[in-house]
């Protein structure tokens, strides 16, 4: 698997762009918020850490991951950011909800960058688990969003020169 490869968190610095002329809106779940709000916190600090200013950064809300979809969309055309993060975590169960909200989510995000002019950075855990989950939630392979904060900067300075 990926992540026993390389750790979410790792990054050469040198190797992203200055975030501090950009503006971000991160969109969270609140569902799993003992998994999310560490995503959350993760990327909020990960981009303070490449320059990022605290004023450049909405954060939101929505109840669950599916409603992250809307939530990316309304954030991106009021908040006009650079690039939107989405965040959530949906932990596999007994029922086929986990295939029908990770297959939505996905491919809301699919059709929200095919159709957008800014990126829209997929940052949704799916896992077995809740373990694996807090294992890529600043656990033993990292934070799922330290890597999204990482994503949001390079497509934001890719959007920019292409």
């Amino acid at each position: 698997m990926a992540t026993e490869l390389q750790n979410l968190s790792g990054y050469d610095p040198e190797s992203v762009p200055d975030a501090s002329r950009m503006r971000f809106a991160v969109v969270v779940s609140e569902w799993n918020s003992d998994v999310t709000g560490k995503l959350r916190d993760g990327a909020y600090n990960t981009l303070l850490r490449l320059g990022a200013k605290p004023e450049n950064i909405a954060v939101t809300c929505v109840p669950g991951s599916f409603e992250l979809i809307y939530a990316a969309r309304r954030m991106a055309q009021n908040v006009r950011p650079h690039a939107v993060i989405g965040l959530g975590c949906v932990v596999r169960g007994e029922t086929p909800h986990f295939d029908y909200v990770c297959a939505g989510v996905t491919q809301g995000f699919s059709a929200l960058n095919a159709a957008g002019d800014i990126p829209y950075i997929f940052g949704l855990l799916t896992t077995d688990t809740l373990q694996q989950a807090l294992d890529r939630a600043g656990g033993k392979y990292g934070n799922k969003g330290d890597e999204c904060a990482v994503t949001a900067v390079k497509m934001a300075a890719f959007r920019t020169k292409n």
